[in-house]
């Protein structure tokens, strides 16, 4: 029929149901890029609608839903982000599932994996802080937009960005245009949005700034930022981006900057692990297994490992469930 997936028309759904808070958004960074003329960025709320070519005579296009309905969910099952800390592949640690129209799932998944999921290496140029973080932060954001906007809505299945210590995996259900592969996706080619009508209102918000270059563009961030490039593999259904996670090196390096800054004092005994742990849960005795990770620097793994010994040696005890429960150190030191 000549029509894209995000171009048909929905039923039972007008313009006033469409979020205006977001729609006011766009047009503030429509008019910051100047993508769009003054005058059109004026015009009613219906009238911008059918001039960003959202509306089939009277019906909202599916483009117009996912890009500013407050559930496009309701609509399309399955659009929407989730985001998880895995110790290995069988186990997640915690989890974030993001909701709401396109422009918000980008900017909620940026907010969380920069605050919760990633952790950045603080340093100092002169008078200024610098973070630095395992993927640079623009090349994670266009990795998110990419998927976000080439997704296929049609599969029901979310965006998954899984967090490993030593990865980070994005996928999402994306359909390769015809006699396309992997290896086209990484050369110079044309752009063939799956969503174009998506892909339009993004450019003109300014959030991306050429169709066909965001694969190019993120290999070009981790070149000028001297990290690995990603890992790209087409499947049939859908596309995996993995990057390193340089979190480990990266607190050892904050270590290292930590020593460096501090002031000279006679050295502290290095505690192992298992006295790590006990130390940590005197001072909290609501820690999580995360909280331990991040405070000690071993994996999920060694942590349980080390929990589940220190209870079988009397030395530690579970008070109440899993959730809800805390700690009681019953020996600190090993005599």
């Amino acid at each position: 029929m000549g029509k894209t997936w995000d171009s048909i028309p929905v039923e039972r759904i007008s313009v006033s149901n469409l979020d205006t808070d977001v729609i006011a958004r766009f047009r503030k960074m429509a008019i910051e890029k100047k993508r769009l003329a003054p005058g059109i960025l004026k015009e009613t709320t219906n009238n911008l609608i059918k001039k960003l070519q959202l509306k089939e005579g009277n019906q909202l296009k599916r483009a117009a839903v996912l890009l500013f309905h407050p559930d496009p969910e309701a609509y399309f099952t399955g659009a929407c982000v989730k985001v998880g800390y895995f110790a290995n592949d069988a186990d997640i640690l915690y989890h974030d599932v993001v909701h709401g129209d396109l422009f918000t799932q980008v900017e909620k998944t940026m907010e969380l994996l920069l605050t919760k999921y990633l952790k950045a290496f603080i340093s100092y140029e002169g008078l200024y802080r610098k973070e630095t973080y395992p993927v640079p932060e623009e090349v994670l954001r266009e990795a998110v937009l990419n998927a976000v906007i080439h997704k296929d809505y049609t599969t029901g299945a979310p965006i998954q960005i899984r967090i490993y210590e030593d990865k980070i995996i994005i996928w999402n259900s994306s359909r390769f245009p015809y006699n396309w592969t992997v290896k086209k996706l990484l050369s110079k080619h044309t752009s063939d949005p799956f969503n174009p009508d998506v892909a339009k209102v993004f450019f003109l918000s300014g959030m991306i700034e050429a169709w066909g270059r965001g694969i190019e563009k993120i290999i070009e961030g981790c070149k000028e930022h001297g990290v690995p490039k990603p890992l790209f593999r087409g499947e049939t259904t859908g596309l995996w981006v993995q990057f390193k996670n340089h979190d480990a090196d990266m607190r050892k390096k904050l270590e290292e900057a930590r020593e460096k800054m501090a002031p000279k004092m006679a050295p502290k005994p290095i505690l192992k692990t298992p006295e790590q742990v006990l130390s940590l849960l005197v001072q909290n005795q609501n820690m999580t297994v995360p909280d331990l990770m991040n405070k000690i620097g071993k994996s999920a793994r060694t942590i349980k490992r080390t929990i589940k010994k220190l209870q079988q040696e009397g030395r530690l005890k579970r008070i109440g469930p899993n959730k809800g429960g805390y700690w009681k150190v019953i020996k600190q030191n090993k005599k």
